[in-house]
């Protein structure tokens, strides 16, 4: 197949050219509006009983969570004085007829503690805005300009959930345009200084730029039809960007050595291209099945990935098997180098661990799993406003609340039962609960097992008598284990069958969904990349290695999570407010993204290795001689794929920077350390047992049709 298309690539190669500047072009302009077309999302997971309880309390009782928050500062200082209370009043009336809410409570309404600040210069409004969560962060991005305010007798500042994942989102996109301007010049910048050719380096970033606006413009196609997040577009970026450019290195690369080898420019493209292509073809495909694990989580926003992932493979090996051959049929002698030394750095450090395989494995091994070590401390937590830089305006109200209120209203646990029921009992029992500041009841609020005020808020009680009651959080179980907090509430003995939700049982129900269906994810993952190794190699040792090697290398990302990240080592240096937790969604997507990367170095380095192992059958020269002629090309991809993850290093949303700083360095740990010292010492300890499989497996194995030199014998013929 790829000699097939090689050929017909140069043969036809004015058409080819003409029809991809045409298709870039096409998919740029249609691929540009993507952002409009993508949705936001929100910690929740379908089927989940916090999901049922959003269900019962919207059709039902016609409220929800309290996404919005307003929260009200009285400038004569005392929000119970009759000036404020009139200000406050007509700020509510106003929240009630906005468009999308459907239910407001107020500090002056429900007279209730928890929506007063400490000192009683601040108190809050709540709203819940109906409707998805692109619609009510749209319009919320005319609201919140238009409540934020300073009167004669007010203050208002807008926060809630809502609005802080609507200031994450621009932060997003803000992070995309920024790393999107500082990627391309400086991987050109890099490129020119590999290739030393600019011809070559502006034929890769066209590959690069084809496989991020085709990803793109797939992406703003599959949203006609499904929702996709407006996250994926960051990943189609940094991913696109630097699989084009890591396939095109090895074909350009490939295209190279065949011509310094005597070939004519027509047969070295066709060499290349099968030679090449068939690891490309393997590598994106590595890369592809990696990111289809996320497919196992219920969650638009990680299934957005795996179709980001898929479009970008399409795309960058479409790129590479197709547009670049006939551009090297075109401009192949302006790309075109005297040949490699025949010796480097990595080769030279290559065979030096071969020679003494036990120290240098040993000591490489240990410095790995010293900067992994901090992953034995990994803890799981919730996202909040911290994910924002500081500064934020939502970032900003919410610190105010949780420094001058005693309680979390905004974070209120529901709780729903199935039939009418006396629930004086019930909540005295829930107010008693570790972490609970109050519950709010038809009969009345209950602090401490105690009724300590009449029923302060409506909508308790639906019209066919069911109840539902209001648990408030403090502000110190909020920052504490949330998890803990709802399954307390959840083992409290209920006078009728109960629904526990709110945004604290959302994002628990999410955390425990993702995490019981992680273990079939990786297992996915390990399996089908071990398939895809041994299809290439035909041994049943080496894709064991590779899966050990990468979950090496991957351990080291995770470390760096934990000691950056969690810890907040280097906080100040990036820029970012440390929790003492990880949002357990960010390392499951970068353990697929920085896995298939890392198998798209081992195939690179393995099918080099295996076609010299093919042609001489000697392992520790296979080993040296695919090293010296990989190990620089994976390197230098390695490098500007890593410069384009690190492009959000900069960025203002937490998510992204773990993103970037740990992809990147487990990137570079890949195809340093793991590929030039401890591949070739494992290769060099196994002996011809890397090669090994039952011969009824080894028919298995997919070869090349016909070799590079084949393919142009037949050619002539």
């Amino acid at each position: 197949m790829l000699t097939r298309s090689g050929r017909l690539a140069v043969r036809y190669s004015r058409a080819v050219l003409v029809g991809f500047l045409l298709l870039l072009l096409g998919l740029g302009a249609y691929g540009a509006g993507a952002q409009d077309d993508l949705d936001l999302s929100r910690w929740s997971s379908p089927g989940t009983e916090s999901v049922r309880a959003a269900d019962v309390l919207r059709e039902d009782f016609r409220t929800g969570n309290p996404n919005l928050a307003l929260l009200v500062t009285a400038r004569d200082g005392d929000v119970d004085s009759p000036r404020t209370e009139r200000a406050a009043r007509a700020l509510v009336a106003e929240v009630e007829g906005l468009p999308l809410v459907t239910d407001v409570t107020s500090y002056w309404d429900a007279d209730s503690p928890a929506l007063r600040g400490k000192d009683g210069r601040r108190a809050l409004v709540l709203a819940r805005l109906e409707g998805s969560a692109t619609d009510t962060r749209d319009e919320l991005a005319t609201l919140s300009p238009r409540l934020t305010r300073t009167t004669a007798d007010l203050d208002v500042r807008v926060g809630g959930q809502e609005e802080i994942s609507r200031q994450v989102g621009e932060e997003a996109r803000a992070d995309f345009l920024r790393a999107e301007a500082f990627a391309l010049p400086a991987v050109l910048l890099l490129l020119v200084l590999v290739y030393r050719r600019t011809v070559a380096a502006l034929l890769t970033v066209a590959v690069g730029l084809f496989s991020v606006v085709g990803t793109l413009a797939g992406l703003r196609a599959l949203a006609q039809f499904t929702e996709v997040s407006t996250f994926a577009a960051n990943l189609a970026l940094v991913l696109g960007l630097g699989l084009g450019v890591d396939y095109s290195l090895f074909v350009i690369s490939r295209y190279r050595e065949e011509r310094a080898a005597g070939r004519p420019q027509r047969d070295a493209v066709l060499g290349a291209t099968t030679a090449a292509g068939r690891t490309v073809v393997f590598s994106g495909v590595t890369v592809a099945v990696s990111l289809c694990a996320l497919l196992v989580f219920p969650f638009f926003f990680l299934s957005s990935f795996a179709y980001a992932g898929v479009l970008v493979v399409l795309a960058a090996v479409a790129g590479a098997v197709l547009f670049l051959p006939a551009a090297l049929a075109r401009w192949g002698h302006r790309v075109e180098r005297p040949a490699a030394p025949a010796s480097g750095l990595w080769h030279r450090t290559a065979l030096a661990a071969m020679r003494r395989p036990l120290p240098a494995g040993a000591a490489v091994l240990a410095l790995l799993l010293l900067a992994a070590s901090p992953l034995l401390g990994l803890r799981f937590g919730l996202p909040d406003e911290r994910t924002l830089p500081e500064g934020t305006s939502s970032r900003t109200t919410s610190e105010i609340v949780h420094r001058e209120f005693a309680a979390e209203p905004t974070d209120t646990v529901q709780v729903v039962l199935d039939r009418p029921a006396d629930t004086r009992a019930y909540a005295a029992g829930l107010s008693r609960v570790p972490g609970v500041f109050q519950v709010d009841a038809p009969d009345g609020t209950y602090r401490d097992g105690r009724r300590t005020a009449p029923p302060g808020q409506d909508r308790l009680t639906a019209p066919d008598g069911r109840v539902r009651l209001a648990v408030v959080p403090t502000q110190q179980a909020m920052r504490g284990d949330v998890p803990a907090l709802v399954e307390r509430v959840r083992d409290t003995p209920a006078p009728a069958g109960a629904l526990v939700g709110g945004y604290p049982g959302e994002t628990t129900d999410f955390r425990s969904t993702l995490l019981d269906r992680l273990p079939l994810a990786l297992g996915l993952v390990l399996a089908a990349t071990y398939v895809i190794l041994f299809l290439m190699t035909g041994s049943l040792l080496l894709p064991l290695k590779a899966t050990v090697l990468n979950l090496l290398s991957l351990s080291v990302m995770f470390g760096c999570l934990v000691w950056v990240f969690q810890d907040g080592n280097l906080s100040g240096l990036l820029g970012f407010t440390p929790t003492g937790s990880i949002e357990p969604s960010i390392p499951v997507l970068m353990f697929c993204v920085a896995y298939g990367l890392s198998m798209d170095y081992e195939v690179f380095l393995l099918a080099r290795i295996k076609e010299e192992h093919d042609r001489t059958g000697d392992t520790e020269r296979a080993v040296g001689e695919g090293i010296r002629r990989s190990a620089p090309l994976i390197t230098a991809a390695a490098g500007i794929l890593a410069l384009s993850f690190l492009s959000y290093a900069t960025g203002g949303v937490v998510f992204l920077k773990e993103l970037g700083v740990g992809t990147a360095l487990t990137i570079l740990v890949d195809a340093t350390l793991i590929r030039v010292v401890l591949l070739p010492v494992t290769m060099r300890l196994a002996g011809r047992a890397n090669w090994w499989a039952p011969r009824p497996l080894r028919r298995l194995r997919i070869r090349e049709a016909d070799g590079p030199a084949e393919v142009l014998r037949r050619e002539y013929v």
